[in-house]
């Protein structure tokens, strides 16, 4: 069975969430603050598949512990919750290193089907099955040298590999879909991160800006992820 914390410090909403989720087969425990949560992720016996975490909390907030699991290397599946979605909270979240994010108030129903989503994604990477109704995991794309593995979610180079988040990895594949094709802001904010047009668009381009630390050899001098002033960004498999 999968185990799923809980980051809530409303004590109601958190037992709420425990509840349904262990309807629904999903073991749940709970953490009222951040400090205690990053205790029982980077702990010696941590056995947590995915978190449910709330941005709003006491002490250090969601997104600090977002980039201390990714700094300390823990890339356990977040689902954020927001409060009614703000895009900035959205966006920073993304950068922070969350997979996905809901905003409040939520459907249950939403929260569980985004969660399986999550701990499908984990399942992919340990190379076990959920059901034998499961959907493969996603291929591999290779360029350059270069090896993205969209089940992992690693970029295998010559001599390391790189763990993305989600997001950078949904970010590529976006952008490898439509290769030799120049790719608008707006696309990406609709089709990678599902906002609105007019949110502001600087956490994309520090994406790209990651990205290509990733996978440029001369990053300030990018081959494969490049800029088309005043539109957006074009993919290019065979850099010149």
């Amino acid at each position: 069975m999968s185990r799923v914390l809980i980051v809530e410090d409303e004590e109601h909403l958190a037992l709420g969430l425990k509840f349904n989720l262990e309807a629904e087969g999903i073991d749940a425990d709970i953490a009222g603050d951040g400090e205690s949560a990053l205790r029982r992720l980077l702990g010696a016996a941590n056995h947590i598949d995915a978190v449910v975490l709330d941005v709003m909390l006491p002490g250090i907030n969601g997104f600090e512990v977002v980039s201390q699991l990714r700094n300390a290397k823990q890339y356990v599946p977040v689902l954020m919750l927001t409060a009614r979605g703000r895009p900035e909270d959205v966006l920073r979240g993304f950068e922070a290193g969350v997979d996905d994010y809901l905003a409040k108030p939520f459907e249950l129903p939403i929260l569980v089907a985004r969660l399986r989503g999550l701990l499908r994604r984990k399942q992919w990477a340990a190379g076990t099955e959920m059901n034998a109704a499961q959907p493969q995991a996603p291929a591999t794309y290779d360029f350059d040298g270069k090896t993205l593995d969209f089940g992992t979610l690693q970029l295998h180079l010559k001599d390391q590999t790189i763990q993305l988040t989600v997001m950078e990895a949904e970010l590529l594949r976006h952008l490898i879909r439509k290769e030799g094709q120049v790719v608008s802001r707006k696309s990406i904010l609709e089709d990678v991160w599902d906002l609105r047009e007019d949110t502001d668009t600087r956490a994309i381009d520090n994406f790209i800006v990651r990205l290509r630390r990733y996978i440029e050899e001369v990053p300030a001098k990018p081959k494969h992820l490049l800029t088309v002033r005043g539109v957006g960004y074009k993919f290019v498999a065979k850099a010149k």
